[in-house]
C-alpha cells in the first residue's frame, strides 16, 4: 500500500484523468475547504454546511472544479467550496465522480456564476 505521500503524489494524474472530459480544463492547485451543503441537490435546503474536509483543486474550468476527496460524495451532492485566502466562496454540485481505492475523484458545478474564479494568461 503507498504512503500518504505517494497517495498525495498521484492525486494530479486520477485528477487528470477524468479532466479529460471536461474540455478546456485547465491545471490549477488551489487549496480549499469543502463542506456538505444541502441535501443530494435539493435546491433552497436549509441544512447548515458541515465541514468534510479540506483538499486541492488541481483542474477547473470557468464552471466546474476538479479534486479528490476521502469522504464519500456522490453524483448531486452538493458542496460548498472555500479557497484559503477567501477568494473563492461558492456552492456546487456534483457532476461526476469516480472511485478509487481510497480516493474519490470528483468533478462539482458551481450553481451560480462565479466570475473571474480562473484567470487563463
Amino acid at each position: 500500500m503507498p504512503t500518504q505521500g505517494t497517495a498525495r503524489a498521484v492525486e494530479p494524474d486520477l485528477v487528470g484523468r477524468l479532466a479529460k472530459f471536461f474540455p478546456g480544463a485547465t491545471p490549477v492547485r488551489i487549496a480549499v475547504k469543502l463542506s456538505r451543503s444541502g441535501v443530494h441537490g435539493e435546491p433552497g435546503s436549509d441544512a447548515r454546511p458541515s465541514y468534510l474536509q479540506s483538499t486541492v483543486i488541481e483542474f477547473g474550468t470557468p464552471r466546474e472544479i476538479l479534486f479528490a476527496v476521502d469522504c464519500p460524495l456522490e453524483f448531486a451532492d452538493r458542496v460548498l467550496v472555500e479557497s484559503n485566502d477567501g477568494a473563492l466562496y461558492a456552492e456546487a454540485c456534483v457532476v461526476a465522480v469516480q472511485y478509487h481505492p481510497h480516493r474519490t475523484v470528483v468533478a462539482a458545478r458551481f450553481l451560480k456564476d462565479v466570475p473571474n474564479w480562473i484567470v487563463k494568461s
